[in-house]
């Protein structure tokens, strides 16, 4: 296969503008993906096209979704200054987080409505707040600091089913992940999954979520791309905990990794573009305005933001109960959690809204799911609480790389080989989501021991995630 080469008469017959983004598309596709089919190339450039916010805050693609977003129009708004001095915040794993992620989080701590913050172990740098930052903020809400990918989450589905299962059916257990879900930035079903959440009065109350409803609807149960997964595994149980409520032993699980799709993005869009013209912040900062929730734009963002946390949680609940039907089970348990989202809560004896951007809530007794990578283990954990962290823990082992540097350093003899050593069926995927590029999942866990318990783990052993169809080992 000879390397990717793109006219830009190509770029302009599927409807890209005259401009710079022409040349910086070229530029990207040609570098990053070399040795893609051209076809596949294109279609991914159409999907960056069609909703360039869904692709704003990817490491490589975002550089051409940023010149395809409108810029808004410049309003008078009110100059903010930041704080000489921030709040203070901890910072967990220290020697594993890059000097740009800790940068980030000290000018968040500079906000007039910061109040307390935290970094955790899996950090690296973002759009407004880092990846892996928590603030909490009086009476007011970061669009950016919630993220572009609102609701987020982990669901973990655990069967009384041998594991053994997954070697000795493999061919049947793969068959059930290809047809469970869509993958892809812009993909959609045919036809949509009934469900409650698409009733919900907020898309009759809120005009930019009417204009939403519809796509909503055809993308409900489907996963998107980046580093989103469905994927089977084996669960390990150690001990008896009274709250996950599992007899220790080794069980069947599907575990997933996906967000609120467009609906979301379009939110975090819209609402960040209003939050900027409201409130003017200097350099680096800007991505960092927010909305009073004493507002009407606050009030509205707020409502809008619970909706595409309840929606990403309808995706996850079509895709399980829908495995769960072709296996003939219900799940002895079923784990979940947010990592992309504004919380009320309390600190200190007042109110606050505590922003996690990729970092798991670990209140006392809550449960979550930590994952590692497509070969490295997941961890179900409960919560211990813990102020210091702002009841927080981190929400994967984090990336050490970016996408470009894995793409550039990561072969596909390499992956191959990593997946046949770990035992793991890869279906899709791609170099950029390779396991080189995250960091040491077990010295994550170890950097915050003092804020969760781990109660078991997840190996996992069959992965979906977009790219190319065919399967790999």
């Amino acid at each position: 296969m000879g390397k990717l080469k793109l006219r830009g008469k190509d770029l302009r017959a599927i409807g890209y503008p005259e401009g710079p983004v022409i040349s910086i598309a070229m530029n990207i596709m040609e570098k990053n993906y070399k040795f893609t089919e051209q076809e596949d190339v294109m279609n991914l450039l159409k999907q960056i096209l069609a909703s360039p916010v869904e692709y704003a805050n990817d490491a490589v693609l975002g550089l051409i979704a940023q010149q395809l977003i409108p810029k808004s129009e410049e309003q008078e708004g009110v100059e903010i200054s930041l704080n000489q001095t921030g709040v203070p915040f901890n910072i967990f794993g220290a020697d594993q987080i890059a000097e740009g992620a800790t940068h980030q989080m000290y000018q968040a701590a500079k906000l007039p409505v910061a109040v307390a913050g935290a970094l955790m172990p899996d950090a690296h740098a973002g759009y407004g707040l880092p990846i892996g930052g928590v603030l909490a903020t009086e009476n007011a809400v970061i669009p950016y600091g919630v993220g572009v990918d609102i609701g987020c989450r982990m669901c973990l589905s655990i069967f009384d089913i041998d594991p053994k299962e997954l070697l000795q059916r493999e061919h049947y257990f793969t068959r059930e992940l290809n047809e469970a879900t869509l993958f892809g930035g812009g993909r959609q079903f045919e036809q949509s999954t009934p469900h409650e959440v698409l009733d919900r009065k907020e898309f009759d109350e809120i005009p930019i979520l009417k204009a939403l409803q519809g796509r909503a609807a055809r993308q409900l149960g489907s996963s998107g791309s980046g580093n989103h997964f469905v994927e089977f595994g084996m669960v390990d149980i150690t001990a008896k905990d009274p709250i996950l409520n599992l007899e220790p032993g080794q069980y069947l699980g599907l575990l997933s990794h996906s967000g609120s799709r467009a609906l979301g993005a379009n939110i975090a869009g819209h609402y960040t573009k209003v939050a900027k013209q409201k409130r003017r912040l200097p350099g680096e900062t800007n991505n960092l305005a927010w909305l009073d929730l004493k507002e009407e734009e606050g009030m509205e963002y707020w409502l809008a933001m619970n909706l595409a946390g309840d929606y990403a949680s309808a995706c996850h609940e079509v895709i399980h109960d829908k495995i769960a039907r072709q296996l003939g089970r219900r799940p002895l348990k079923r784990v979940e959690n947010h990592h992309n989202f504004a919380w009320k809560e309390w600190y200190e004896g007042r109110e606050v809204i505590v922003h996690r951007k990729g970092a798991t809530p670990a209140g006392k007794d809550v449960l979550g799911i930590i994952p590692g990578s497509m070969t490295a283990p997941g961890f179900i954990v409960k919560g211990r609480g813990q102020e210091a962290s702002l009841s927080s823990a981190s929400h994967g082992a984090g990336r050490k790389m970016s996408r470009t540097a894995a793409l550039n350093t990561v072969t596909d003899d390499l992956l191959k080989k990593t997946l046949l050593e770990h035992g793991v069926r890869l279906l899709g995927g791609g170099l950029d989501e390779a396991p080189q590029a995250y960091k040491d999942i077990e010295a994550v866990m170890q950097s915050q021991r003092q804020l969760i318990d781990v109660l078991g783990k997840f190996i996992p052993r069959i992965v979906k995630m977009d790219g190319a169809q065919k399967a790999a080992r």
